[in-house]
């Protein structure tokens, strides 16, 4: 009973200016009425008679909780909750009724107490709690602000009204309302809910926006206007909701005045929430949603506005000049573009004051001397007056699109963003865009700007500008030049067929980039190559598109998959009974289409170029690529000779077409090209014949040798008018001939010796064109050359040899070219050298019993030694120092030690050979071994056998392991070297027969195979050398 006395006094002790408590309070005060009369009377406290106290007391306690938020918490808290609370104080209210019930039951019955206890419990047992309308409108209204919904200023306005109604106060009253919000804050602290919080920034937004009053005055019109050259409205001129001035002013029922677009929204807000439309302003509900101009008050706000603008246009004409301040220009730029945005009819008379040539006066100076933020103004102002089509047409025909189009290159984002919005307003007449497209970089900056992902609104407006520009077909050229291809593309493939053959014409004669031709290829080529069989103005504008787009290497594939060989070949090959210029063009198209897909190799190859299914490379398809040479114009000519050479220089298919070539006569074909005319011509059959040489070097010969046309290839090197590229395409096809001494003597000469010489130095010293194919082929063809000197056997030419010093000069290209053919026949040229000393008997005794064999006849070569002068330790024979027949005494054995670790298996090979002339000569062998032992040779050779893999190169390897052991100290060493012994067992087993019956031999010297022992007898021995 003490604790149901305490909660009633608390709860009874208040003033509360809220509907519930009052209510709920009221029925306490009663309720505290029966308590103290039960405390007199003499009532037997049976069971369910405390049960009911004890549940009063309970019920109670829960309720001063509730009244704990009316007493404590600020009214916008309460607002917040309000139908939390109401329901918690309704449910404590009829709970605390139906436990009166038992203490009904337990009071006498005809006494008062028990009709007292009666009555309040029927009524608390049927108690209504409710909020008032306008506090459960501001409920609902919060609440859909804690859901993030987005509303405008007006609606914001109305929230505010309603709330300040709720509150008890006027919305004019700012002061009060913040206090109220900051109470709210203050009732959440930190423990706010995401719900309150978002209710609590919504509010602080819109008070925010709210509490900012336009400037207003209260006399009539006839008064100065103020500096910044605007007059403030008039109080009833603005919009309750908006707060701004008026443009459609509309009266309601309740006789309040808003701007229409701001009520109407406002109206469909209250229908979208459930709820009847109310008057913002007096909060009351409206019986009719009637909207009725308001006429007189519309006058007065044109008239304010008219007398506006006439100040706008005489401050502008005082204030737009390079003479005036930045602030004054930018004061004077804010408030016509106000003016223009506030009231869209003002633009005319803005228009005829000549605000727009003032501005762009201002822009074109601007540019210079003022900066991109007043730029920035002015460019906005421009794009709010240029939604006036005759202010567009001024704005055009004053150049505004250009100074537009300049500010794209500006350092700020929003001057790019006001550019790219005039721009955009431009482009939505169709009459203007070809003017937009036809400024200079217009088209590329707006193509840059839209694929730029880092910007996005900007990349937007720039789309929206462009989609607008391509609708103008005179457009599509350029935006394909500037990279946007999409358009020109769209026409290609699903225009009419007039269309087709215009888009094609463009594609032929535009210059593209790389990446512009592929995308074109990939989504175009199908439909230019179905072009081929149309009509012959469609096959001649998509021959030229077709052109172009083959000259990206990377299209060679995606136009073969999409069938472009057929109908080249078919074209190439068709009979005419007539030939005329327009069958000319078209065949000249088609072969240099043609040369340009062949020049990529890798896919071509597998590809069908006619119903027989014949490839490119088929002797078919080659021999009468042969027949046409003769046929066709000189472009053609050069069309086929590039489309042979590609053939011939794919890996794929290089072999079939020399075979072709040269089962079609296709070398005395090709060969008088190389005396055309024609420089392009020359060039192209001397590559042709240069790639041909690898294969048909035989058969060159022959045919070169016997048209005289040897001399021919030899005066184009030397001679110094032919370029570069003819004299090392010569360079390479001699090296590639069979030549024979005779020749070599005199159609080469002697003197062809120094002057390789020289040009090889040149290379050296020229940084220039290191790596180019001329270059390389130049490289390699004069040491090719070198070669045909090497292998000679005439008197006179070894004594050239020797005078130029060339074992040297080849010794330079094994150690530093980074040419692997270079390198190669560097080595080869090594190799042929120390052979010439057992082959040539160019070694003298230097000994009274010489020994025999390799080094007998070295006497030719090193001439008679002192009797004093040491013997070559390879040879047993006297060499000279400066010997260019001794790999020992040229210094040679270690570059070629190093060069057995190349990359390339021929240098490897090579270098094999080269020291395999060394250990040729049975008799000379144990001082030979000696001394590549004490270069590192035998290690080297030893670990490269190891490691190499079966073929050429290991079969190579082993016949000078085999050399080696033979020697009976190094077979002793060997025998235990179980890395050699496991390389010498995988060699018997997978090798060639040849490298199987040495690593055989090898294996019994080492006593390894089982069986067998001891040295190979002298009929072994007196075997013939592997070479």
């Amino acid at each position: 009973m003490a604790s149901i006395e305490a909660s009633l006094s608390e709860i009874c002790s208040f003033n509360y200016a809220w509907e519930c408590p009052l209510c709920f309070c009221s029925y306490s005060k009663r309720l505290e009425l029966i308590v103290k009369q039960l405390q007199k009377s003499q009532i037997d406290p049976i069971p369910s008679f405390q049960n009911a106290l004890k549940g009063i007391s309970e019920d109670l306690s829960k309720a001063c909780k509730s009244f704990a938020a009316y007493r404590g918490k600020g009214k916008i808290y309460v607002l917040v909750n309000c139908l939390d609370l109401c329901l918690a104080l309704q449910e404590r209210c009829r709970s605390i009724g139906a436990w009166l019930t038992l203490i009904e039951a337990s009071c006498g019955s005809g006494t008062d107490l028990k009709k007292k206890t009666h009555d309040l419990s029927e009524e608390m047992q049927q108690a209504q709690f409710k909020v008032t309308d306008n506090e459960e409108r501001v409920y609902y209204i919060l609440q859909k602000e804690a859901q993030g919904r987005q509303t405008t200023k007006a609606v914001q306005s109305a929230i505010l009204m309603d709330l300040a109604r709720a509150l008890g106060t006027g919305p004019e009253n700012h002061h009060e309302l913040a206090e109220h919000i900051q109470i709210f804050k203050t009732d959440l602290g930190d423990s706010m809910t995401g719900n309150e919080r978002r209710i609590l920034v919504s509010l602080e937004r819109m008070f925010g926006n709210w509490s900012i009053e336009p400037k207003t005055v209260s006399e009539s019109l006839e008064l100065e206007f103020e500096e910044e050259g605007h007059i403030p409205p008039f109080k009833n001129f603005l919009c309750p909701l908006t707060k701004e001035v008026m443009k459609d002013p509309v009266v309601l029922e309740s006789s309040q005045t808003y701007e229409r677009s701001a009520i109407r929204y406002w109206f469909d807000l209250c229908v979208e929430d459930g709820r009847d439309p109310t008057c913002p302003v007096t909060g009351k509900v409206l019986k009719s949603l009637d909207q009725k101009p308001n006429i007189g008050l519309a006058g007065a706000i044109e008239e304010w506005v008219n007398r506006n603008v006439e100040i706008q246009i005489q401050s502008a004409t005082e204030n737009l000049s390079e003479e005036s301040t930045v602030e004054c220009i930018e004061r004077t730029l804010n408030n016509i573009y106000r003016t223009s945005e506030e009231h869209p009819l003002s633009r005319y008379r803005l228009r005829k004051g000549g605000i727009i040539h003032l501005i762009i006066a201002l822009l074109k100076s601007a540019s210079k001397n003022i900066g991109s933020h007043l730029r920035i103004k002015a460019l906005m102002t421009m794009h709010s007056l240029s939604k006036e089509d005759e202010c567009k047409k001024i704005m055009l025909q004053e150049g505004m699109a250009r100074l537009a189009i300049r500010s794209l290159t500006g350092n700020l984002e929003k001057e790019k963003e006001y550019a790219l919005k005039l721009l955009s307003e431009f482009s939505c007449d169709e009459d203007y865009r070809r003017k937009i497209a036809s400024e200079k970089g217009a088209l590329v900056l707006l193509t840059t700007m839209a694929g730029n992902l880092e910007h996005p609104a900007l990349a937007n407006l720039a789309e929206m500008t462009l989609q607008n520009l391509e609708k103008v077909e005179e457009n599509v050229p350029q935006l394909a030049a500037a990279g946007r291809f999409q358009p020109l593309l769209v026409r290609l493939c699903e225009g009419t067929e007039d269309v087709k053959i215009a888009m094609a014409s463009v594609v032929g004669t535009m210059t593209l980039a790389n990446n512009g031709k592929e995308h074109v290829a990939r989504q175009g080529s199908k439909v230019l190559i179905r072009m081929l069989s149309s009509k012959p103005d469609a096959r001649i504008s998509s021959l030229q598109a077709l052109y172009n787009l083959s000259g990206l290497d990377d299209n060679a594939t995606i136009l073969v998959d999409a069938g472009v060989l057929p109908p080249l070949i078919d074209i190439l090959f068709k009979e005419h009974k007539a030939v005329n210029s327009t069958f000319t063009d078209v065949q000249d198209l088609a072969s240099a289409t043609l040369a340009h897909v062949v020049m990529k190799a890798g896919h071509w190859e597998l590809a069908s170029v006619d119903r027989d299914r014949h490839s490119m490379q088929s002797e078919f398809i080659i021999h009468g690529l042969l027949r046409l040479i003769s046929d066709v114009s000189p472009n053609c000519q050069l069309n086929l000779l590039q489309i042979l050479y590609g053939i011939a220089s794919s890996p794929q298919a290089a072999e079939s077409a020399a075979t072709s070539i040269k089962s079609g006569n296709g070398i005395s074909i090709i060969t008088p090209f190389l005396e055309h005319q024609e420089i392009e011509h020359r060039i192209s059959a001397f590559r042709l014949i240069s790639i041909l040489s690898r294969r048909l070097g035989q058969a060159l010969s022959d045919e070169l040798r016997g048209t005289n046309k040897l001399a021919l290839l030899k005066n184009t090197l030397v001679d110094s008018n032919n370029t570069t590229e003819e004299s090392s395409e010569a360079a390479y096809i001699l090296s590639n001939l069979t030549i024979s001494d005779d020749e070599v003597k005199t159609v080469l000469g002697t003197s062809l010796i120094r002057w390789i010489i020289s040009r090889l130095k040149d290379q050296k010293r020229s940084a220039s064109g290191r790596g180019s194919r001329p270059s390389s082929n130049m490289a390699e063809g004069l040491m090719g050359l070198l070669l045909h000197f090497t292998k000679s056997t005439d008197p006179s030419i070894l004594d050239a040899i020797q005078e130029n010093r060339l074992m040297g000069v080849l010794l330079g290209y094994v150690s530093v070219s980074p040419n692997p053919r270079v390198k190669k026949r560097a080595t080869i040229g090594l190799m042929h050298l120390s052979q010439s000393l057992r082959a040539r008997g160019m070694a003298k005794d230097s000994e009274p019993q010489p020994p025999s064999g390799l080094c007998s006849s070295l006497m030719f070569i090193c001439g008679k030694p002192p009797l004093v002068a040491p013997p070559c330790l390879v040879h047993y024979a006297s060499c000279e120092e400066d010997s260019q027949f001794c790999l020992l005494k040229a210094n040679a054995i270690k570059p070629l030690v190093e060069i057995l670790g190349d990359e390339d298996t021929s240098v490897q090979i090579a270098a094999v050979e080269a020291l395999s002339t060394l250990l040729s000569n049975q008799d000379t062998l144990k001082g030979a071994v000696d001394v590549l032992d004490k270069y590192g040779v035998l290690e080297a050779v030893i670990d490269l056998f190891v490691e190499v893999r079966p073929g050429e190169l290991q079969e190579k390897v082993v016949w000078m392991v085999d050399k080696i052991i033979r020697v009976d100290h190094y077979a002793q060493s060997y025998s235990v070297d179980q890395r050699l012994v496991k390389a010498l067992v995988e060699a018997l087993k997978y090798g060639n027969a040849t490298t199987k019956r040495l690593a055989q031999e090898v294996l019994t010297n080492l006593k390894q195979l089982s069986g067998v022992g001891g040295r190979n007898s002298n009929q072994s021995q007196g075997r013939r050398d592997y070479r």
